[in-house]
C-alpha cells in the first residue's frame, strides 16, 4: 500500500468527487511549458477554501504524502512534474477576489484568480495589477515563482508587488505574513521568504497585491535595428538618461519571424524593440521622441506606433504570443527555454557573446527578453524524442549560466529553479545555498512540499 492509499480514504471523506484519480486529469497535471518529462501524480485534489488546504495538508502530512501545488501549468522549468508521486492541489477553484481597497492601492485574492481575472475586475476604477507574465497565470502561482514580465521594467516584479501572503504550512498551520501596512519592522520578512519558493516551503492560497494607477497617456512603438547590438545599445543609453519607459522588449529576427507567422504581422524581420511609454500626454511625447533619437544614432529609424487601445493590445498580444509562436515554428518541438539576467551594464556584452555562441549550434534558437531589466532568454527547439538534441541545448544552456554568473547575474531572471535550474544554485549562492537548504528543513521536514524541486534531494 503506497503512502497516497493511506491516506485517499480521509481525502475522499474531505473533498468528495473533489478528488479524482482519472488518468486524464493526472496527466494534465503531470507537466507544465517546459520540455521535462512528463510524470502524472497518483491524483488530483481540487480544494475551494484555504480550511480545506490545511486539512489536506494534514492528513497528506501525516503519511508522508508529496504534495505539488497547481496554478494553471505554465511555468517552464518542470515544477509541477510529480517526481515524487504524491497529491497534486489544484488552487483554481480557489478564485475570490477577497476584497479591493482603492484608496490604499491593493488587493487580496485567492491564489487561483488569475492576473487577468483581477484586471478585468479592476476596469473603469483607474487601477490596475501590473505584473503579466505573459499567460493568463495564477497570482498563487506567480507569487510562488517570483514571475515578472514585460511591466517589470517600471512596475517591479512579484517581489515588489506582493505585499502580504496567506500559507498553509507543511503541518497543516495557516499563517500570514504580513498586515496591509505599507512598511514594517516588525520581525522577519516571511513574504520575501514565500515568494520564490516554489510550493517547496508552503502552499500560497491568498496573495495582497499591491495596485498601481492607470496612467494618463499611453504609446507603444516597435522599431527594427540592423542587428540587436544597435538595439541592446539603445535599451542601455536610454536607461542611463533616465527615461522612464514601462517596456522595452527585444526580438531577434528569427523570433520576429515566428511571431510574424503566428500572429498574421508584416513587420520587418529584424532585431526589433517593443517599447510602451506612460505618463501624461506631454510626458509620453517627450519620452517618445528621446527614444527616437536614441535609436537613430544606432539605425532604428523605422517606428510604428501603436496609440488607441486596440492598436496597443494587438502589438502586445503578439509580443505575449512569442513564446507558442516560437515553439509553432518547429512543430512537435519542445522549448528548452534559458532565463539569464545580468546587470545592464553588462547586458550587451552578454548578449554579443552568447549569440557567438549559438552560431555553433545546429538547433533552431531564436532569442528575446525583457531587456530593459538585463534579462533575455534562447528558446531552444528539440525534438523531446531525440536525446541528442536535449544534449546540445544543455551543454549550451550551461555555457550561458556560465556566462552569466561569471558578469554576476543570475540562472533564473523569472522563471524559477523547479527542475531545470537545480544544478546552477549552488554555484550562484554559495554558503547561502546551505543556508536555504537549512531552511527548507526547519519548514518541511519530512520534505513533503513539492520534493526534489529547488533541490535535488
Amino acid at each position: 500500500m503506497t503512502k497516497f492509499s493511506q491516506a485517499q480514504s480521509e481525502l475522499t471523506a474531505l473533498l468528495g468527487d473533489r478528488l479524482t484519480l482519472a488518468d486524464g486529469v493526472r496527466d494534465v497535471h503531470g507537466s507544465d511549458e517546459s520540455w521535462q518529462p512528463a510524470v502524472a501524480p497518483e491524483a488530483v485534489a481540487f480544494p475551494e477554501t484555504t480550511a480545506e488546504v490545511a486539512e489536506i495538508v494534514k492528513i497528506c502530512s501525516a503519511r508522508g504524502v508529496p504534495m505539488i501545488p497547481y496554478g494553471i501549468g505554465s511555468a517552464v522549468e518542470g515544477g509541477i512534474v510529480a517526481t515524487r508521486g504524491g497529491l497534486c492541489i489544484d488552487l483554481s477553484g480557489m478564485h475570490e477576489i477577497r476584497a479591493i481597497h482603492p484608496e490604499d492601492l491593493d488587493a487580496v485574492v485567492d491564489a487561483g484568480v488569475t492576473h487577468v481575472a483581477l484586471n478585468e475586475r479592476l476596469e473603469g476604477s483607474q487601477l490596475f495589477f501590473s505584473v503579466d507574465p505573459g499567460a493568463a497565470a495564477t497570482i498563487g502561482g506567480m507569487a510562488a515563482t517570483r514571475a515578472s514580465g514585460s511591466n517589470a521594467f517600471r512596475y517591479g516584479t512579484m517581489r515588489e508587488n506582493v505585499l502580504g501572503l496567506e500559507v498553509v504550512l507543511a503541518d497543516g498551520r495557516v499563517i500570514h505574513t504580513s498586515r496591509r501596512a505599507r512598511k514594517s519592522a516588525a520581525g522577519y520578512d516571511l513574504t520575501r521568504l514565500f515568494v520564490g519558493s516554489e510550493g517547496t516551503l508552503g502552499i500560497i492560497t491568498a496573495v495582497t497585491v499591491r495596485l498601481h494607477r492607470v496612467p494618463e497617456a499611453l504609446s507603444s512603438a516597435v522599431c527594427p535595428f540592423p542587428d540587436v547590438a544597435a538595439a541592446v545599445k539603445t535599451v542601455i543609453q536610454t536607461i542611463q538618461a533616465g527615461i522612464p519607459l514601462a517596456r522595452m522588449e527585444l526580438l531577434d529576427e528569427a523570433a520576429l519571424q515566428a511571431v510574424n507567422a503566428y500572429s498574421g504581422l508584416d513587420y520587418a524581420p529584424a532585431p526589433t524593440l517593443f517599447l510602451e511609454f506612460q505618463g501624461t500626454e506631454q510626458g509620453v511625447v517627450e519620452q517618445s521622441q528621446r527614444v527616437a533619437r536614441i535609436a537613430a544614432e544606432q539605425g532604428g529609424t523605422d517606428f510604428q506606433w501603436a496609440t488607441d487601445a486596440a492598436q496597443r493590445n494587438k502589438l502586445w498580444q503578439a509580443r505575449h504570443d512569442a513564446y507558442y509562436a516560437i515553439i509553432e515554428s518547429r512543430p512537435g518541438s519542445r522549448s528548452v527555454t534559458t532565463d539569464v539576467c545580468v546587470p545592464i551594464s553588462r547586458l550587451a556584452e552578454c548578449i554579443a557573446e552568447t549569440r557567438r555562441d549559438l552560431q555553433e549550434c545546429s538547433l533552431p534558437c531564436p532569442m528575446l527578453g525583457h531587456v530593459g531589466d538585463g534579462n533575455f532568454h534562447v528558446l531552444f527547439l528539440v525534438d523531446p524524442n531525440r536525446l541528442e538534441e536535449l544534449a546540445e541545448a544543455e551543454h549550451f544552456n550551461s555555457r550561458m549560466v556560465q556566462r552569466a554568473l561569471d558578469m554576476e547575474g543570475t540562472c533564473s531572471g523569472e522563471h524559477g529553479i523547479g527542475l531545470g535550474k537545480r544544478e546552477f544554485l549552488q554555484q550562484e549562492h554559495g554558503a547561502a545555498w546551505d543556508v536555504m537548504r537549512s531552511i527548507k528543513a526547519t519548514l518541511d521536514p519530512q520534505n513533503v512540499m513539492n520534493p526534489g524541486k529547488v533541490f535535488a534531494d
